[in-house]
Protein backbone atom coordinates (compact mmCIF):
# COMPACT_ATOMS: atom_id res chain seq x y z
CA UNK A 1 0.00 0.00 0.00
CA UNK A 2 1.86 3.14 -1.08
CA UNK A 3 2.38 5.60 1.82
CA UNK A 4 0.84 9.08 1.65
CA UNK A 5 3.06 12.00 1.13
CA UNK A 6 2.20 14.06 4.58
CA UNK A 7 3.44 10.51 6.08
CA UNK A 8 6.49 10.38 4.89
CA UNK A 9 7.81 13.65 6.25
CA UNK A 10 9.69 14.89 8.92
CA UNK A 11 7.31 16.21 10.71
CA UNK A 12 5.44 12.92 10.80
CA UNK A 13 8.02 11.54 12.28
CA UNK A 14 8.78 13.55 14.86
CA UNK A 15 4.62 13.95 16.07
CA UNK A 16 4.84 9.72 15.98
CA UNK A 17 7.75 9.73 17.98
CA UNK A 18 7.02 12.65 20.60
CA UNK A 19 3.57 10.77 20.93
CA UNK A 20 4.95 7.62 21.66
CA UNK A 21 7.17 8.85 23.79
CA UNK A 22 4.78 10.79 26.04
CA UNK A 23 2.15 7.57 26.06
CA UNK A 24 5.02 5.07 26.97
CA UNK A 25 5.58 7.84 30.18
CA UNK A 26 2.15 8.34 30.70
CA UNK A 27 1.98 4.68 30.57
CA UNK A 28 4.49 3.99 33.15
CA UNK A 29 3.66 6.55 35.46
CA UNK A 30 -0.01 4.94 35.42
CA UNK A 31 1.21 1.68 36.01
CA UNK A 32 3.67 2.96 38.78
CA UNK A 33 0.85 4.17 40.53
CA UNK A 34 -1.07 0.86 40.35
CA UNK A 35 1.12 -1.18 41.25
CA UNK A 36 2.26 1.04 44.63
CA UNK A 37 -1.26 1.12 45.68
CA UNK A 38 -2.15 -2.71 44.87
CA UNK A 39 1.07 -3.96 47.15
CA UNK A 40 0.06 -1.20 49.99
CA UNK A 41 -3.75 -2.11 50.35
CA UNK A 42 -5.57 -5.44 50.86
CA UNK A 43 -8.12 -5.70 47.62
CA UNK A 44 -10.06 -8.75 46.48
CA UNK A 45 -13.83 -9.49 45.33
CA UNK A 46 -16.56 -9.39 48.31
CA UNK A 47 -16.90 -13.33 49.44
CA UNK A 48 -20.46 -12.99 51.91
CA UNK A 49 -21.76 -15.68 53.96
CA UNK A 50 -25.43 -16.13 53.76
CA UNK A 51 -27.52 -16.10 57.01
CA UNK A 52 -29.95 -18.02 57.78
CA UNK A 53 -33.07 -16.84 60.45
CA UNK A 54 -34.58 -19.01 63.04
CA UNK A 55 -37.34 -18.74 65.55
CA UNK A 56 -37.84 -20.55 68.68
CA UNK A 57 -40.76 -22.37 69.91
CA UNK A 58 -42.31 -23.45 73.00
CA UNK A 59 -40.97 -26.68 73.65
CA UNK A 60 -37.54 -24.67 73.29
CA UNK A 61 -36.29 -26.00 70.03
CA UNK A 62 -34.89 -23.75 66.90
CA UNK A 63 -36.55 -23.56 63.50
CA UNK A 64 -35.68 -22.51 60.14
CA UNK A 65 -37.63 -19.17 59.60
CA UNK A 66 -39.07 -19.58 55.89
CA UNK A 67 -37.48 -16.87 53.35
CA UNK A 68 -35.34 -15.50 56.32
CA UNK A 69 -31.70 -15.30 54.67
CA UNK A 70 -29.58 -12.81 53.85
CA UNK A 71 -25.87 -12.32 52.91
CA UNK A 72 -23.35 -11.03 55.68
CA UNK A 73 -19.80 -10.15 55.83
CA UNK A 74 -17.21 -9.04 58.35
CA UNK A 75 -15.90 -5.37 58.36
CA UNK A 76 -12.78 -5.87 56.76
CA UNK A 77 -13.80 -8.11 53.73
CA UNK A 78 -16.19 -5.42 52.99
CA UNK A 79 -13.31 -2.73 52.75
CA UNK A 80 -11.39 -5.15 50.71
CA UNK A 81 -13.84 -5.42 48.31
CA UNK A 82 -14.64 -1.37 48.25
CA UNK A 83 -10.22 -1.50 47.46
CA UNK A 84 -10.52 -3.98 44.87
CA UNK A 85 -13.29 -2.20 43.39
CA UNK A 86 -11.38 1.23 43.40
CA UNK A 87 -8.27 -0.15 41.71
CA UNK A 88 -10.45 -1.87 38.82
CA UNK A 89 -11.80 1.65 38.20
CA UNK A 90 -8.24 2.93 38.45
CA UNK A 91 -7.03 0.59 36.00
CA UNK A 92 -10.11 1.45 33.40
CA UNK A 93 -9.98 5.11 33.81
CA UNK A 94 -5.83 4.64 33.43
CA UNK A 95 -6.18 2.72 30.11
CA UNK A 96 -9.08 5.58 28.90
CA UNK A 97 -6.07 8.16 29.73
CA UNK A 98 -3.66 6.62 28.15
CA UNK A 99 -6.21 6.51 24.54
CA UNK A 100 -7.27 10.47 25.30
CA UNK A 101 -3.22 11.20 26.16
CA UNK A 102 -2.32 9.14 22.70
CA UNK A 103 -5.26 11.63 20.78
CA UNK A 104 -3.96 14.75 22.53
CA UNK A 105 -0.57 14.10 21.92
CA UNK A 106 -1.29 13.64 18.20
CA UNK A 107 -2.31 16.85 17.87
CA UNK A 108 -0.08 19.15 20.10
CA UNK A 109 3.22 17.19 18.39
CA UNK A 110 2.19 17.66 15.00
CA UNK A 111 1.83 21.42 15.85
CA UNK A 112 4.90 21.97 17.53
CA UNK A 113 6.68 20.04 15.05
CA UNK A 114 5.26 22.39 12.31
CA UNK A 115 6.27 25.04 14.68
CA UNK A 116 9.81 23.94 14.84
CA UNK A 117 10.16 22.90 11.29
CA UNK A 118 8.74 26.49 9.58
CA UNK A 119 12.38 27.54 9.50
CA UNK A 120 13.37 24.60 7.66
CA UNK A 121 10.32 25.34 4.79
CA UNK A 122 11.25 28.30 4.44
CA UNK A 123 15.34 27.40 3.83
CA UNK A 124 13.90 25.07 1.19
CA UNK A 125 11.45 27.31 -0.45
CA UNK A 126 14.93 29.64 -0.76
CA UNK A 127 17.12 27.04 -1.64
CA UNK A 128 14.49 26.09 -4.18
CA UNK A 129 14.40 29.57 -5.82
CA UNK A 130 18.43 29.83 -6.23
CA UNK A 131 19.46 28.91 -9.63
CA UNK A 132 23.15 28.82 -11.05
CA UNK A 133 23.30 31.76 -12.76
CA UNK A 134 21.08 33.97 -9.31
CA UNK A 135 22.80 33.42 -6.16
CA UNK A 136 22.22 36.62 -4.51
CA UNK A 137 19.38 35.74 -2.93
CA UNK A 138 19.83 34.40 0.91
CA UNK A 139 17.71 32.76 3.47
CA UNK A 140 18.05 35.99 5.92
CA UNK A 141 16.16 33.69 9.14
CA UNK A 142 15.08 35.60 11.93
CA UNK A 143 14.25 34.54 15.46
CA UNK A 144 16.60 33.27 18.44
CA UNK A 145 20.06 31.74 17.58
CA UNK A 146 19.43 28.37 17.57
CA UNK A 147 20.70 25.37 15.67
CA UNK A 148 18.06 26.14 13.01
CA UNK A 149 19.15 29.70 12.73
CA UNK A 150 23.06 28.77 12.77
CA UNK A 151 21.68 26.47 9.92
CA UNK A 152 20.33 29.02 7.89
CA UNK A 153 23.30 31.15 8.53
CA UNK A 154 25.79 28.63 7.31
CA UNK A 155 23.71 28.21 4.39
CA UNK A 156 23.83 31.72 3.55
CA UNK A 157 27.04 32.00 3.92
CA UNK A 158 28.44 29.04 2.00
CA UNK A 159 25.99 30.55 -0.62
CA UNK A 160 27.78 34.23 -0.56
CA UNK A 161 31.12 32.25 -1.30
CA UNK A 162 29.30 30.34 -4.42
CA UNK A 163 28.25 33.44 -5.56
CA UNK A 164 31.82 34.73 -5.03
CA UNK A 165 33.11 31.45 -6.56
CA UNK A 166 30.70 31.90 -9.67
CA UNK A 167 31.80 35.29 -9.96
CA UNK A 168 35.36 34.98 -9.88
CA UNK A 169 35.05 32.32 -12.14
CA UNK A 170 32.77 34.51 -15.05
CA UNK A 171 35.38 37.46 -14.52
CA UNK A 172 37.97 34.78 -15.50
CA UNK A 173 36.18 33.53 -18.67
CA UNK A 174 35.59 36.91 -19.89
CA UNK A 175 39.29 38.32 -19.07
CA UNK A 176 40.93 35.58 -21.38
CA UNK A 177 38.63 35.88 -23.88
CA UNK A 178 39.27 39.16 -24.23
CA UNK A 179 42.77 38.19 -23.58
CA UNK A 180 42.74 35.57 -26.62
CA UNK A 181 41.03 38.07 -28.75
CA UNK A 182 43.98 40.21 -29.41
CA UNK A 183 46.26 37.25 -30.94
CA UNK A 184 43.87 35.67 -32.47
CA UNK A 185 43.10 38.84 -34.57
CA UNK A 186 46.65 39.22 -34.88
CA UNK A 187 47.74 36.37 -36.53
CA UNK A 188 44.16 36.56 -38.72
CA UNK A 189 45.24 39.76 -39.80
CA UNK A 190 48.97 39.09 -40.91
CA UNK A 191 47.77 35.77 -42.88
CA UNK A 192 45.18 37.66 -44.59
CA UNK A 193 47.17 40.93 -45.48
CA UNK A 194 50.58 39.12 -45.87
CA UNK A 195 51.21 35.44 -45.40
CA UNK A 196 48.05 34.66 -47.97
CA UNK A 197 49.30 37.46 -50.41
CA UNK A 198 51.47 35.92 -52.79
CA UNK A 199 52.60 39.53 -54.23
CA UNK A 200 54.13 39.83 -50.63
CA UNK A 201 57.99 40.47 -50.22
CA UNK A 202 60.36 37.82 -48.08
CA UNK A 203 60.53 40.84 -46.06
CA UNK A 204 57.19 41.13 -45.31
CA UNK A 205 56.46 37.78 -44.96
CA UNK A 206 59.28 36.99 -42.46
CA UNK A 207 57.96 40.23 -40.33
CA UNK A 208 54.43 38.85 -40.40
CA UNK A 209 56.02 35.11 -39.04
CA UNK A 210 57.27 37.14 -36.64
CA UNK A 211 54.42 38.78 -35.16
CA UNK A 212 52.53 35.92 -35.63
CA UNK A 213 55.49 33.64 -33.87
CA UNK A 214 55.09 36.24 -30.76
CA UNK A 215 51.07 36.30 -30.45
CA UNK A 216 51.32 31.87 -31.04
CA UNK A 217 53.46 32.18 -28.11
CA UNK A 218 51.72 34.29 -25.83
CA UNK A 219 48.95 32.41 -26.58
CA UNK A 220 50.92 29.41 -25.36
CA UNK A 221 51.65 30.66 -22.08
CA UNK A 222 48.64 32.02 -21.42
CA UNK A 223 46.89 28.66 -21.93
CA UNK A 224 50.38 27.18 -20.00
CA UNK A 225 48.59 29.52 -16.98
CA UNK A 226 44.90 28.71 -17.31
CA UNK A 227 45.84 24.77 -16.84
CA UNK A 228 48.21 25.35 -14.15
CA UNK A 229 45.23 27.21 -12.48
CA UNK A 230 42.84 24.71 -13.15
CA UNK A 231 45.05 22.03 -12.23
CA UNK A 232 45.86 23.29 -8.88
CA UNK A 233 42.22 23.74 -8.51
CA UNK A 234 40.90 19.94 -9.25
CA UNK A 235 43.32 19.07 -7.15
CA UNK A 236 44.89 16.09 -9.78
CA UNK A 237 48.31 16.12 -7.22
CA UNK A 238 49.96 14.37 -4.24
CA UNK A 239 51.46 16.45 -2.04
CA UNK A 240 55.41 15.63 -0.63
CA UNK A 241 58.34 16.75 1.21
CA UNK A 242 59.78 18.97 -1.29
CA UNK A 243 63.45 20.27 -1.41
CA UNK A 244 62.97 24.17 -1.58
CA UNK A 245 66.36 24.69 -2.77
CA UNK A 246 66.51 22.14 -5.32
CA UNK A 247 63.31 23.64 -6.88
CA UNK A 248 64.51 26.77 -6.58
CA UNK A 249 67.91 25.37 -8.68
CA UNK A 250 65.77 23.66 -11.52
CA UNK A 251 63.62 26.73 -12.11
CA UNK A 252 66.75 28.76 -11.99
CA UNK A 253 68.30 25.89 -14.62
CA UNK A 254 65.05 25.86 -16.87
CA UNK A 255 65.51 30.11 -16.80
CA UNK A 256 69.41 30.22 -18.21
CA UNK A 257 68.83 30.32 -22.01
CA UNK A 258 66.15 33.36 -21.77
CA UNK A 259 68.49 35.15 -19.46
CA UNK A 260 70.94 34.93 -21.54
CA UNK A 261 69.05 35.84 -24.54
CA UNK A 262 68.56 39.65 -22.44
CA UNK A 263 72.07 39.46 -20.95
CA UNK A 264 71.33 39.01 -17.85
CA UNK A 265 73.30 37.41 -15.09
CA UNK A 266 71.60 34.49 -12.60
CA UNK A 267 72.87 34.23 -9.61
CA UNK A 268 72.24 31.63 -6.75
CA UNK A 269 72.33 31.40 -2.97
CA UNK A 270 70.83 28.70 -2.75
CA UNK A 271 71.20 26.86 1.53
CA UNK A 272 70.29 23.45 1.51
CA UNK A 273 67.85 22.19 4.00
CA UNK A 274 64.66 24.44 3.86
CA UNK A 275 61.68 21.67 3.25
CA UNK A 276 57.90 22.45 2.58
CA UNK A 277 55.13 19.79 1.90
CA UNK A 278 53.53 20.01 -1.25
CA UNK A 279 53.60 19.19 -5.00
CA UNK A 280 56.81 19.99 -6.11
CA UNK A 281 55.81 20.66 -9.94
CA UNK A 282 53.02 23.31 -9.24
CA UNK A 283 55.74 24.89 -6.50
CA UNK A 284 58.23 24.76 -9.61
CA UNK A 285 55.78 26.61 -10.94
CA UNK A 286 55.31 29.13 -8.83
CA UNK A 287 59.41 29.95 -8.93
CA UNK A 288 58.92 29.67 -12.84
CA UNK A 289 56.59 32.38 -12.45
CA UNK A 290 58.61 34.70 -9.85
CA UNK A 291 61.48 34.81 -12.21
CA UNK A 292 60.38 35.01 -15.79
CA UNK A 293 58.44 38.53 -14.60
CA UNK A 294 61.93 39.34 -13.06
CA UNK A 295 63.39 38.14 -16.76
CA UNK A 296 61.03 40.10 -18.40
CA UNK A 297 61.28 43.40 -15.88
CA UNK A 298 65.11 43.35 -15.50
CA UNK A 299 67.35 45.74 -17.31
CA UNK A 300 69.56 44.16 -19.84
CA UNK A 301 73.49 43.33 -18.27
CA UNK A 302 71.78 43.29 -14.60
CA UNK A 303 71.79 40.56 -12.31
CA UNK A 304 68.87 38.26 -10.97
CA UNK A 305 68.94 36.83 -7.94
CA UNK A 306 67.33 33.45 -6.81
CA UNK A 307 67.73 32.38 -3.05
CA UNK A 308 66.49 29.87 -0.61
CA UNK A 309 66.61 29.87 3.40
CA UNK A 310 64.71 29.18 6.13
CA UNK A 311 63.83 31.84 9.04
CA UNK A 312 61.62 31.72 12.02
CA UNK A 313 59.79 28.04 11.73
CA UNK A 314 59.30 29.23 7.84
CA UNK A 315 60.99 28.16 4.76
CA UNK A 316 61.31 30.64 1.90
CA UNK A 317 62.54 31.20 -2.00
CA UNK A 318 63.25 34.78 -3.09
CA UNK A 319 63.64 36.08 -6.47
CA UNK A 320 65.27 39.63 -6.84
CA UNK A 321 65.63 41.68 -10.24
CA UNK A 322 67.49 44.98 -10.16
CA UNK A 323 64.21 46.34 -12.16
CA UNK A 324 61.98 49.80 -12.05
CA UNK A 325 60.92 48.65 -8.93
CA UNK A 326 56.85 48.88 -8.05
CA UNK A 327 54.93 52.14 -6.33
CA UNK A 328 53.96 50.86 -2.81
CA UNK A 329 50.44 51.46 -3.90
CA UNK A 330 50.54 49.19 -6.75
CA UNK A 331 52.23 46.09 -5.36
CA UNK A 332 49.30 44.15 -4.27
CA UNK A 333 48.01 45.34 -7.65
CA UNK A 334 50.35 43.15 -9.42
CA UNK A 335 48.84 40.22 -8.02
CA UNK A 336 45.59 40.59 -9.72
CA UNK A 337 44.93 39.03 -12.71
CA UNK A 338 45.77 40.41 -16.12
CA UNK A 339 47.49 43.42 -13.94
CA UNK A 340 50.74 43.90 -16.20
CA UNK A 341 53.50 46.40 -15.07
CA UNK A 342 55.40 48.81 -17.34
CA UNK A 343 58.80 47.29 -17.77
CA UNK A 344 59.84 48.93 -20.84
CA UNK A 345 61.93 45.84 -22.22
CA UNK A 346 59.15 44.69 -25.15
CA UNK A 347 58.40 41.61 -23.62
CA UNK A 348 54.78 41.16 -22.55
CA UNK A 349 53.43 38.05 -20.42
CA UNK A 350 50.22 37.12 -19.95
CA UNK A 351 49.22 39.22 -16.39
CA UNK A 352 48.52 35.54 -14.99
CA UNK A 353 52.00 34.82 -13.63
CA UNK A 354 52.04 36.32 -10.73
CA UNK A 355 48.20 35.73 -9.53
CA UNK A 356 48.82 31.85 -10.36
CA UNK A 357 51.90 32.20 -8.42
CA UNK A 358 50.39 33.73 -4.85
CA UNK A 359 47.36 30.73 -5.55
CA UNK A 360 49.76 28.00 -5.68
CA UNK A 361 51.68 29.45 -2.45
CA UNK A 362 48.43 29.52 -0.53
CA UNK A 363 47.04 26.50 -1.21
CA UNK A 364 50.57 25.20 0.77
CA UNK A 365 49.55 27.61 3.46
CA UNK A 366 52.16 29.97 2.49
CA UNK A 367 51.94 33.70 1.76
CA UNK A 368 53.71 35.36 -1.31
CA UNK A 369 55.44 38.96 -0.49
CA UNK A 370 56.86 42.07 -2.68
CA UNK A 371 59.49 44.22 -1.40
CA UNK A 372 59.97 46.44 -3.73
CA UNK A 373 61.59 50.37 -3.93
CA UNK A 374 61.63 52.48 -6.97
CA UNK A 375 64.39 52.68 -9.17
CA UNK A 376 65.79 49.90 -7.32
CA UNK A 377 64.15 46.65 -7.63
CA UNK A 378 61.82 43.94 -6.68
CA UNK A 379 62.36 40.69 -4.02
CA UNK A 380 59.10 38.93 -4.27
CA UNK A 381 59.40 36.06 -1.73
CA UNK A 382 57.69 32.92 -0.84
CA UNK A 383 56.88 31.65 2.83
CA UNK A 384 56.11 27.99 3.08
CA UNK A 385 55.94 26.19 6.41
CA UNK A 386 59.62 24.72 7.48
CA UNK A 387 58.94 20.79 7.89
CA UNK A 388 62.69 20.25 8.89
CA UNK A 389 61.95 22.88 11.89
CA UNK A 390 58.71 21.37 12.46
CA UNK A 391 59.89 18.05 13.08
CA UNK A 392 62.13 19.40 15.26
CA UNK A 393 60.57 22.11 17.32
CA UNK A 394 56.78 23.08 16.74
CA UNK A 395 57.42 26.74 17.86
CA UNK A 396 56.68 28.37 14.56
CA UNK A 397 54.85 31.57 14.32
CA UNK A 398 51.27 31.75 12.83
CA UNK A 399 52.43 34.53 10.47
CA UNK A 400 56.33 34.62 8.51
CA UNK A 401 58.31 37.00 9.13
CA UNK A 402 57.62 40.37 7.60
CA UNK A 403 61.02 41.56 6.09
CA UNK A 404 63.16 40.98 3.42
CA UNK A 405 65.29 37.56 3.97
CA UNK A 406 67.62 39.06 1.26
CA UNK A 407 68.47 41.83 3.47
CA UNK A 408 68.91 45.45 2.63
CA UNK A 409 70.70 45.36 -1.32
CA UNK A 410 74.34 46.30 -1.57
Amino acid sequence: MRIPAWARTVRARLTLLTSALLVAATGLILLAVYLVLSSQIEAEPLDPVTVQKYWKSADGEFHPKPGARFQAADLASVQRAVNYNTLERLRAFSLLALAVMFLLSLVIGWFVAGRMLRPVGRITATTREIGATDLTRRIGAQGPHDELRELADTIDAMLGRLDAAFRAERDFVEDVSHELRNPVAVIRANVEAVLADESSTPEQRQEATTVVTRATDRMARLLEDLLATARRRSGAFEDVDVDLAAVAADAVDEHRVLATERSLVLRERLVPGPTAYGEPGMLNRAVGNLLSNAIRHAPGGSVVTTAAGSQGGWAWIAVRDEGPGIPESEQERVFDRFVRGANGTGHVGTGLGLSIARQVVESHGGRLVVFSELGVGSTFVIWLPDRAVARLDDSRALEPPGQDPLGARG
